[in-house]
């Protein structure tokens, strides 16, 4: 152990105080098991879109280096390229819409019930159609042997 801490240039402790400084082994089996990311549960942290942007906007610009605005909010590259890409993305869709009332989305229920409706009401349209074509040949004296 000593050649290791010699390596990394922190200089070799005395036995006594070597002792001190580790753990015992149940108090590494106790933190262990008190943390979330050695049980398997990953602890994710959910970013607002505000927060989001506001990384954004700090990563693009070139007063401090992207490295350290990651470490501090604790982000993978990864992280901050599917950042970008979402507000590249939520521009586009902003830029690319047309001015004027945007067309509502109706439910399917909604859908089906109006659908229903308006077949019912092209039924007894034609119903009346057909009752107004004989009612006129009535009034007019004609005969159904055309």
């Amino acid at each position: 152990m000593e050649g290791a801490r010699r390596a990394t240039g922190i200089p070799a402790l005395e036995p006594s105080q070597e002792r001190q400084t580790t753990m015992n082994e149940t108090q590494k089996s106790e933190s262990a098991v008190s943390s979330p990311a050695l049980k398997g549960n990953k602890v994710r942290r959910k970013l607002s879109a505000e927060k989001k942007f506001q990384i954004y906007l700090e990563a693009q610009r070139s007063d401090q280096p992207v490295g350290d605005i990651l470490r501090r909010e604790g982000l993978y590259a990864a992280d901050l390229t599917r950042i970008r890409d979402q507000v590249r993305e939520g521009a586009l869709e902003r830029l690319s819409a047309r001015p004027g009332k945007k067309p509502q989305m109706v439910p399917l229920e909604s859908y089906e019930a109006l659908k229903r409706e308006l077949e019912k009401k092209e039924r007894a349209l034609a119903e009346y159609a057909v009752e107004l074509t004989m009612m006129q040949k009535k009034a007019n004296g004609g005969s159904w042997e055309r």
